[in-house]
């Protein structure tokens, strides 16, 4: 069989990473096309460089995947949780990223370990939503939110036409108030819409329940399968199993959700909302419906809703952007 690889060198390819606290999804493209792919579970040591090198592992599989090398990368794109220094390549205050709550170089010690090739760092949320305008469910419209639900949830904005990242923050819907004084969150607020819809912050609310002696099958699906965090393929079994507290956390999350798109609604007015991350790419339409179902009644013109999607481009959404981030 011929190599691919003297091709691939006359069709440069673009990496596309995305960083979670659970796992880290990569992506090759070529020509707008996704032609390699890896994934691995995000290193738990604490050490930043076991995350490095992870990532960049998962590139290299990417590539060979691709019948690529290093020498054909164009560029590399990171979505990453965190306070972005895009200009840097740096980020901080990833909490969900083990060793990245202090600041990390990921772009440069990145770029170190493949042939100083060019990278791009966003955050996850906001390159996701980029991902899904520019090749999946958002190709129809000009003005869409985003809310990214997996360990906690994020937002990105397009406002015409254009990813809007304001001073930096622009997008963090999981931070917007839907019940003041209500349950605690990671930020140290109470009543942030992560508080209920966050998938650790549901795993926290789950452990209380169950000391008070409330009954659930998640944490023995848990075990089952081998994790050692409520993920969100266990919710969706404890769901398919009609577990009683399950029903209440999914239930809990997306009134939070329809809460919190609403308002960000009737500000802003977008032509539709995507609702993707690892809980929402999981749980799918019926957990997409029960958020449209949650937000309408909030609405101010409730006549004239938003069109309320899931993503096309499913876990790859993030990956995907990330390489349109680094010109892909």
């Amino acid at each position: 069989m011929t190599s691919a690889k003297p091709e691939s060198r006359s069709h440069p390819v673009t990496a596309g990473v995305d960083l979670g606290g659970t796992k880290i999804q990569t992506v090759v493209l070529r020509d707008e096309e996704v032609v390699g792919s890896a994934r691995v579970l995000t290193p738990q040591t604490g050490d930043p460089g076991d995350v490095i090198d992870a990532i960049v592992g998962t590139i290299r599989a990417s590539l060979e995947a691709a019948g690529a090398s290093d020498a054909d990368l164009r560029g590399i794109g990171i979505g990453t949780p965190g306070e972005v220094d895009a200009k840097a390549g740096a980020v901080l205050l990833a909490a969900n990223v083990p060793g990245f709550t202090d600041r990390v170089e990921l772009g440069p010690l990145v770029s170190e370990q493949l042939g100083k090739a060019k990278v791009r760092v966003g955050n996850d949320v906001s390159v996701g939503v980029l991902g899904e305008y520019q090749r999946g469910a958002g190709r129809p419209f000009r003005n869409l939110l985003g809310v990214w639900v997996g360990t906690g949830v994020g937002g990105g904005l397009i406002l015409d036409g254009k990813l809007h990242d304001g001073r930096g923050a622009g997008g963090e819907i999981g931070h917007m108030v839907v019940r003041p004084g209500g349950l605690r969150c990671s930020c140290g607020r109470r009543g942030c819409l992560e508080a209920y819809a966050g998938r650790a912050s549901m795993e926290r609310r789950a452990r209380s329940l169950v000391k008070r002696g409330h009954k659930t099958s998640l944490f023995k699906i848990m075990k089952k399968r081998d994790r050692n965090r409520l993920s969100s393929g266990v919710y969706a079994r404890a769901l398919a199993k009609d577990d009683r507290m399950t029903k209440k956390l999914i239930g809990d999350a997306a009134w939070a959700l329809g809460i919190g798109i609403a308002s960000a609604q009737n500000l802003v007015d977008f032509e539709a909302i995507i609702v993707g991350g690892g809980l929402g790419d999981r749980l799918g339409q019926p957990f997409v419906d029960q958020v449209g179902e949650r937000m309408t009644p909030h609405l101010f013109e409730p006549h004239r809703p938003p069109e309320v999607l899931r993503t096309e481009l499913g876990d790859l959404s993030g990956a995907v952007g990330a390489a349109v981030l680094a010109g892909g």
